[in-house]
């Protein structure tokens, strides 16, 4: 498997990695075989999260002495020095290790949550203590919105941003990936299957390896996926005249439904999480349903229901999506969805 150096940091990477977030969904034995997959195709760069439920644990049993051969990247959310330590501790022993290459700050998206981040005594002094002590290498950030990972990597805080990358949602090769490039700063591409609304995965990595210099990380959930991504990589990259074709019919199909996760929507008047709610079907493919049917989703769900239609998200979406319609869709999908699952456990 070939390798790229990840920017500032130094580190040679797989140019492939594995997201770790469907594994969620698994077994303990059918996520250690899955991840055992990737190692035995030469995938060395694997990334996961603290929120990721079992995501942790599972892979630290499937690298159980092949640790030194890879490259771990996890992540916290946490938005406090004491949660962000507690979680680093967790990743650890979840983990089953004594380090950590790449620590990331887990979806930073809005100004006021970086400001925060940045301060002397913020959460970036936990892990720069943490990075003198050797427990964690490399510092990262993760994000969804374009103005916000661009000040991130202007701060020259971070060595690593990982930010969603694909055939449909392509803004940041135009302004970040540059941007990365300047700063040497490593990108690593999530969602490069958009969530699971691109199902050619022949042209969404054709795509993406035309640019030489991140690292892309799709989140695998069978042996199959990995194998048949794995194959594209090691075969011909030029797209061909039916791929490309295959790319504009299904942006055309996707471009007035598709969320692109910018929040330029917001705020909402009636606080309706609205990003959260339009991507609920991407959700439903990646987490255990213990997850997806939460409080904290069904919450934003009746806030959908009660949305005012004032119609001020469309007037802001720079992507012209009738908001309002497709909450409403989400809406009346999920409670349907939850209520099969409560009558018959889906």
């Amino acid at each position: 498997m070939e390798t790229i150096r990840l920017g500032k940091t130094g580190m040679q990477v797989t140019r492939l990695g594995f997201g770790g977030i469907p594994i969620q969904r698994l077994t303990r034995d059918e996520a250690v075989a899955v991840v055992k997959k990737c190692l035995e195709l030469g995938v060395a760069y694997i990334d996961t999260a603290n929120a990721y439920t079992t995501s942790e644990e599972n892979i630290g049993y499937a690298i159980a002495g092949q640790r030194e051969k890879l490259i771990l990247a996890t992540k916290s959310e946490a938005r406090t020095p004491e949660l962000l330590e507690k979680h680093l501790q967790l990743s650890l022993q979840r983990l089953k290790t004594d380090y950590i290459d790449l620590f990331q700050l887990h979806n930073i998206s809005d100004f006021k949550t970086l400001e925060a981040v940045l301060q002397p005594e913020g959460l970036i002094s936990v892990l720069r203590k943490a990075q003198k002590s050797g427990i964690i290498k490399h510092i990262g950030i993760t994000s969804h919105q374009i103005d916000v990972a661009q000040k991130a990597v202007q701060s020259d805080q971070f060595e690593t941003i990982m930010f969603p990358l694909n055939f449909i949602a392509s803004e940041a090769a135009e302004s970040l990936l540059p941007l990365c490039r300047k700063h040497e700063v490593g990108f690593v591409g999530m969602k490069p299957m958009a969530g699971g609304m691109i199902e050619n995965a022949t042209a969404a990595i054709k795509y993406l390896l035309r640019f030489p210099d991140i690292v892309i990380i799709p989140g695998i959930q069978k042996i199959a996926e990995i194998e048949e991504i794995a194959q594209i990589f090691s075969g011909p990259r030029d797209l061909t005249p039916a791929e490309q074709a295959e790319m504009k019919r299904i942006k055309d199909a996707l471009g007035s439904r598709f969320c692109h996760r910018c929040d330029y929507c917001q705020p909402c008047t009636t606080g309706i999480p609205i990003s959260m709610v339009m991507s609920l079907k991407h959700f439903y493919k990646r987490l255990p349903s213990g997850m997806f049917f939460s409080e904290q989703i069904v919450s934003a769900i009746e806030k959908a229901a009660g949305c005012s239609d004032c119609g001020e998200c469309e007037k802001r979406c720079p992507y012209h999506l009738p908001i309002r319609e497709l909450l409403s869709e989400q809406v009346d999908w999920y409670r349907d969805l939850r209520s099969k699952y409560w009558q018959h456990g889906l």
